[in-house]
């Protein structure tokens, strides 16, 4: 995933409402992304309602594109949606290298989940300093992700 730059990440509730939203870019506004997360509930409700509740697969890839963006797609077991927005300017995009992205998004979202203190509710937003920092350090960027591996 080198020429890949990640623009931003959603997480999204099971009733469609946005959990966290971290715009990474500086030259696109933060309401753009929470468009463009809403308008990625639609396009997975389709996916999944067509595939079927039995869908086994939880990664569901390009949702659509716009302008020099690329919008992909995750829903969990419990219908929490991620959306990873990526900027690309000329670069293939493995599917393995969205699969492995979002099951890292995943982690930290569990992680997030079984804190006991984190209110289930499911209609707050997220503001776990470590869930932020964790956030953070997946949608850095690929320069800087050279330098500190994991």
């Amino acid at each position: 995933m080198n020429n890949i730059k990640i623009q931003c990440i959603a997480i999204i509730g099971k009733q469609n409402n946005p959990l966290y939203i971290k715009n990474f870019s500086i030259s696109h506004p933060d309401l753009k992304y929470h468009y463009i997360a809403h308008t990625s509930c639609d396009v997975i409700d389709e996916r999944v309602g067509a595939a079927g509740p039995e869908a086994a697969d939880t990664y569901l890839g390009l949702l659509y594109a716009m302008e020099d963006l690329a919008v992909y797609g995750y829903i969990t077991n419990t219908r929490v949606k991620f959306v990873v927005v990526l900027s690309v300017p000329d670069a293939v995009i493995k599917n393995s290298d969205m699969k492995n992205l979002f099951r890292r998004i995943h982690t930290v979202y569990i992680n997030q989940v079984c804190n006991p203190f984190y209110n289930l509710d499911g209609r707050k937003s997220i503001v776990s300093k470590r869930f932020v920092a964790a956030i953070d350090a997946i949608g850095k960027s690929p320069d800087d992700d050279a330098a500190v591996s994991p």
